[in-house]
């Protein structure tokens, strides 16, 4: 099977920038949390037992199934909204965002989602307090950037 070649690069540039326009990283959001000013709330999905098994300390539990209902009590529409879910095998966090959006917020996902926020090595929170998980050396290897 080969690739098909034909879209215009002026195409491929819009659909990039409307992706990137949606979407942030799990490194850039730690990095915004870190700063103390993040300047969005950050909204995990997920069920109440993956909430309970981890999370990304200072986020908001809203599971998708509940999202419509509680977020214009627990969400500001005034401040940005990030999303988050498992990972990039599920798209709670795109049907969260998706929500979000038609209610009337801003809104972007992050991509990677909680499995990438912890296999990074980031922050984990349960009601046994703040870890950092070891580090996997395929999403972020010691003393490598990705440049980017």
């Amino acid at each position: 099977m080969s690739l098909d070649w034909t879209t215009a690069p002026a195409d491929a540039a819009e659909h990039f920038a409307r992706r990137l326009a949606v979407e942030t990283d799990v490194s850039d959001v730690h990095a915004a949390l870190e700063s103390g000013r993040p300047g969005f709330v950050l909204v995990d999905s997920r069920s109440a037992g993956s909430w309970e098994q981890g999370h990304v300390p200072g986020a908001v539990h809203l599971p998708g199934r509940e999202l419509a209902a509680r977020a214009a009590a627990e969400l500001d529409p005034a401040v940005p909204v990030v999303t988050y879910c498992w990972g990039p095998g599920c798209n709670g966090a795109t049907r969260a965002a998706l929500t979000l959006a038609g209610l009337g917020y801003r809104v972007r996902e992050m991509i990677g989602g909680f499995e990438y926020w912890a296999r990074e090595g980031l922050p984990v929170r349960t009601a046994h307090g703040t870890t950092r998980p070891d580090v996997d050396p395929l999403t972020a290897p010691a003393a490598v950037s990705c440049g980017c």
